[in-house]
């Protein structure tokens, strides 16, 4: 029925978010799926292992990022598309657009260049809405010092400077898809940031409806 995808900084809130929503569609009676990436599934979660491993600080940007790419071909082989088909909302903490921030624009490989890979890769795979939880990267960087050192992964180990070009790479996918990708204020409470999503999740709830009742 409907593929969102929430993007954003790490220690932005949006993982928190996720589980508030699907709470909230459910008690509305949507089936619903809440997924993460890289992960979802058994291949891709032993994939989201190797990327994520403090063991492999040395890993090259493009060997990163085509793993990304290979976790997410995989989540939506397995399981994305078979949920969508089934008729449920689909709720994805990261997708295409973190591939393109994160590797594409932080890690200097280019926007466009993964944007092309993951056409190629995904097909016509693409979210009806994508939110970005905005804050700025000090902000997350303070929220991510209350994690236990055994939480960390390999990407929180990286320099407050990474998430500061990870958030110029959002402002820039915002801008060249401002129809699809919708801003959260996510310094605010845990309440007004929920209230904040579901506004736009239930915007775009009412249009499909609409556009079945014509």
């Amino acid at each position: 029925m409907l593929f969102i995808t929430l993007e954003g900084i790490d220690g932005s809130g949006k993982t928190t978010i996720s589980k508030l929503l699907k709470e909230r569609l459910r008690s509305k009676g949507y089936q619903v799926v809440l997924t993460r990436e890289p992960g979802g599934n058994e291949i891709a979660e032993q994939i989201r292992d190797v990327i994520l491993s403090k063991h492999n600080l040395g890993m090259d940007p493009w060997t990163e990022a085509l793993l990304y790419i290979a976790a997410r071909k995989q989540h939506v082989m397995e399981d994305i598309l078979p949920a969508l088909k089934e008729g449920a909302i689909v709720i994805c903490d990261r997708f295409m657009d973190s591939t393109s921030a994160y590797q594409g624009y932080a890690r200097g490989l280019g926007i466009r260049t993964l944007d092309e890979v993951q056409s190629i890769v995904l097909g016509t795979t693409k979210p009806d809405l994508t939110l970005f939880f905005d804050i700025e990267p000090a902000m997350a960087n303070e929220r991510m010092k209350i994690r236990n050192e055994n939480e960390m992964n390999r990407l929180d180990l990286e320099q407050e400077s990474f998430y500061e070009k990870v958030y110029e790479g959002y402002q820039v996918l915002i801008s060249e898809h401002s129809e699809r990708i919708k801003v959260v204020d996510a310094r605010k409470s845990v309440n007004d940031v929920l209230e904040q999503v579901y506004y736009y999740v239930d915007e775009i709830i009412q249009k499909i409806k609409d556009k079945e009742n014509e």
